[in-house]
């Protein structure tokens, strides 16, 4: 069961050369992580690398609209 249910909005987003990602704080002190491609794969979990948690995140197609056309990859 996922920890928590998190609005793709509430995220923050992230660029590192050709990567894309959206990161949520964890109660661990890392943060939860999920690439633009896993999202356009359909993928909802983001993982902390750093404890067992994960989190659901709520989207839906106009939201990865937005986030490609943020990272001008559209």
């Amino acid at each position: 069961m996922s920890y928590d249910e998190v609005e793709i909005e509430d995220m923050e987003f992230h660029e590192e050369g050709d990567r894309v990602f959206l990161t949520y704080p964890c109660p661990c002190g890392d943060f939860f992580q999920i690439t633009l491609e896993e999202l356009e794969a359909g993928e909802e979990i983001a993982r902390c690398p750093s404890c067992s948690l994960y989190i659901t995140v709520v989207y839906n197609e106009e939201d990865i609209q937005q986030l490609k056309s943020s990272a001008m990859l559209t």
